[in-house]
């Protein structure tokens, strides 16, 4: 069963967001395991793109949008079906999206904005009432 994971950061915006995402992309990749990103449309997706190819002052994070004939550990979309990943989702989007049951794991980063909030207390409400096991990750 699906593993959901709630990260509630203390900052508010999209950058903080983008930059919690980053990290755990970082994480997911180090323990060798494969990530699919979605953000919440094509603009966050490349913006996304670019703080991955920077994320480290010394590397990259190997990644490509997921409308790019070539494949990486990392892909990222805007709610295209994630074709045969199945691994690990950050959801950047305010809506669950329907594929996310095929996963191992989803990633739900929260940030302080008020908006953001109520869409994740309703995507808490939306995993716990139908079963999957929760937890929540103070950042």
């Amino acid at each position: 069963m699906t593993r959901v994971d709630f990260y509630v950061v203390t900052e508010s915006g999209i950058d903080a967001r983008l930059q919690v995402a980053v990290r755990l992309a970082d994480k997911v990749l180090a323990a060798g395991h494969q990530l699919f990103i979605n953000a919440s449309d094509e603009d966050q997706a490349i913006a996304l793109d670019e703080l991955l190819w920077s994320a480290k002052p010394t590397s990259f994070l190997p990644h490509v949008l997921f409308d790019a004939k070539e494949s990486a550990p990392i892909q990222i979309g805007w709610g295209q079906d994630p074709g045969e990943q199945n691994d690990v989702l950050i959801n950047l989007s305010n809506a669950t999206p329907a594929f996310f049951s095929r996963f191992n794991r989803v990633a739900e980063v929260v940030t302080q904005d008020p908006a953001q909030i109520e869409s994740m207390r309703d995507a808490w409400r939306f995993y716990r009432d139908r079963g999957y096991p929760l937890a929540k990750h103070d950042l």
